[in-house]
């Protein structure tokens, strides 16, 4: 069985939150939190809201045991790219790109034994 929440159009690059996405895929679900917790980076704050959100969601819809919950999946997909127009002198114009991501994370119970 497996609990799952997804956070949709977080305005930050998606290659930025993968590097700390990456850090919490497999470990336990505290172990997780805990790494959250002291990681310094701004998408630590969204990813560890996904990851309690999935966590509520495995005990209370799927009556999973909290703490035997680990980090099954955790990935992030691009959003839609917001474009934006910054301009210069002379008359010219640069194209901005405010990205956007979708951060998925799936947790799991172990298997005793």
């Amino acid at each position: 069985m497996e609990a799952k929440a997804t956070a949709r159009m977080i305005r930050m690059s998606p290659r930025k939150v993968r590097q700390v996405i990456d850090a919490i895929r497999g470990k336990d679900l505290l172990e997780a939190q805990n790494l959250l917790k002291i990681t310094p980076r701004r998408a630590s704050h969204h990813i560890g809201k996904v990851l309690n959100s999935a966590a509520a969601n495995a005990e209370n819809n799927f009556n999973m045991n909290r703490e035997a919950l680990y980090v099954a999946k955790a990935y992030v997909d691009e959003g839609p790219t917001l474009k934006r127009v910054r301009f210069h002198s002379r008359g010219q114009a640069d194209t901005l790109l405010k990205r956007t991501c979708h951060i998925t994370v799936v947790l799991s119970e172990k298997k005793e034994g």
